[in-house]
């Protein structure tokens, strides 16, 4: 596992949550940010889970 890897899914977490509160304060614009945040979050977990696999096909 590789920082890419936890930092992307922390984003994906976050970005979940700040969802979440935006759609419990009804704020569409936290909702938009939250769903920002998990796809950044996502691109960067998939981005370190291909240098994983870079990582491990050149062993």
């Amino acid at each position: 596992m590789n920082t890419d890897q936890i930092k992307g899914a922390a984003k994906e977490v976050a970005g979940k949550v700040q969802q979440k509160t935006g759609e419990a304060i009804d704020s569409p614009e936290q909702q938009a940010k939250g769903m920002a945040r998990q796809v950044e979050g996502n691109v960067q977990k998939n981005y370190g889970d291909a240098k994983e696999n870079i990582k491990d096909t050149t062993r």
